[in-house]
């Protein structure tokens, strides 16, 4: 039998091991926390990610490895790499932790990207600033996520509050200046590549973020074809230029019908969580599918969906299961402000009808500010 090890032990490796359970896989999880949610479902190896002995005692039992997120240590990952295989590669997860690498990639295989620079002194800044332009965002290149380690500045003033903020942090994880894009839309293609290079997207997806974390999703993106597949050429082209194994998420923003790369997850993602109920084959189940070198999942949609982010508490269940096409998923995390704490995904044969659901979901849990811009899309 097959054992996965899966660096990182959220709710991301907590859905792996769901997933996988089908296909008669095990699972070992190395995480620092000896609560991690995952650990509810797969033993665990507990101990830092650079702890030798920990890795050591990892390597040992396993067959393949793969992440949970993307700020492991790229040197761990490749000190297993040496050891065992491992799904993204170290390369593509480097990639994937500096701002600036994943900038410049996006460049040089033309894909579209705000203006951006590296950030090094106070000064540095401030030249930045005269050729960027504000409003922008002063961003760590490393360790942010679901809007950490970022400032953004509005006008040339704000520029000492952002160094106060961030400046500590050039001569450890650097920083990079990000022009502001006015996007009209937040997008992203979740696809998935195999060991053999077979290729395969899931349709677009729009996103709504509340204060810098993920709100809800909507699959399939109301967009054009000509511009939903414009995303997915932009995805290939990344995952053949990493030789990327595994899903990953590329987002997007989209302004006057123009496509803008913002960043790579190196891993499944949130906005496409919607995929276990809302699509032939799932990211999670994909994912597993590329690592392990088997063939890979019809990534189609059944119908159409909407992911509903659970942030600090989980509310009550029951209106979302009341729903024909609702579905509940609770991490088993304790609730903490801020955290993610799980999520609900309601799924409909057409967007009339899932417009609808979601209308009395959200009136039911008093939600209706996080369902809004997803109805008025869907009408």
């Amino acid at each position: 039998m097959t054992t996965v090890g899966i660096l990182g032990g959220g709710q991301l490796a907590r859905m792996l091991a769901l997933s996988g359970a089908p296909l008669g896989l095990r699972f070992l999880v190395l995480d620092n926390t000896a609560d991690a949610c995952a650990g509810q479902f797969a033993p665990m190896v507990v101990g830092d990610y650079t702890d030798q002995a920990a890795l050591d005692e990892f390597a040992s039992k396993i067959d393949v490895a793969t992440f949970d997120f993307e700020n492991v240590p790229a040197e761990s990952a490749r000190w297993l790499a040496e050891r065992r295989p491992v799904f993204p590669s170290p390369r593509a997860l480097a990639v994937a932790q500096d701002r600036l690498a994943e900038k410049t990639l996006f460049r040089e295989l033309d894909i579209p990207v705000p203006d951006f620079a590296a950030i090094d002194s106070r000064a540095g800044l401030d030249a930045a600033l005269a050729a960027i332009g504000t409003p922008c965002i002063l961003k760590t290149r490393r360790l942010g996520y679901d809007g950490k380690g970022q400032f953004r500045i509005k006008t040339a003033a704000d520029a000492d509050a952002a160094w106060a903020a961030l400046g500590a942090q050039a001569d450890t994880v650097g920083l990079i200046l990000e022009g502001f894009v006015r996007f009209e839309r937040e997008l992203s293609v979740v696809a998935v590549r195999g060991r053999d290079g077979e290729f395969r997207a899931w349709p677009l997806t729009e996103n709504w973020h509340v204060d810098g974390v993920l709100s809800a999703s909507l699959a399939p993106a109301v967009a054009d074809e000509a511009l939903a597949a414009t995303a997915v050429a932009h995805a290939r082209k990344l995952a053949d230029a990493l030789d990327y194994v595994g899903v990953f998420a590329l987002e997007l923003f989209c302004r006057g019908g123009v496509l803008l790369a913002n960043e790579l997850a190196p891993r499944v993602h949130n906005s496409g969580h919607w995929t276990i109920e809302g699509a032939e084959t799932s990211q999670f189940q994909n994912h597993l599918r590329a690592v392990l070198g088997l063939p890979l999942g019809d990534t189609r949609m059944l119908g159409h969906a909407c992911m509903l982010n659970w942030i600090g508490a989980m509310p009550d269940a029951a209106p979302v299961l009341a729903e024909a096409g609702g579905h509940w998923h609770d991490y088993g995390k304790s609730p903490r402000e801020g955290r993610k704490v799980g999520h609900a995904t309601v799924r409909a044969d057409s967007a009339h009808a899932l417009a609808q659901a979601l209308a009395r979901v959200g009136v039911a849990l008093g939600r209706q500010e996080q369902v809004a811009p997803v109805i008025a899309r869907l009408t």
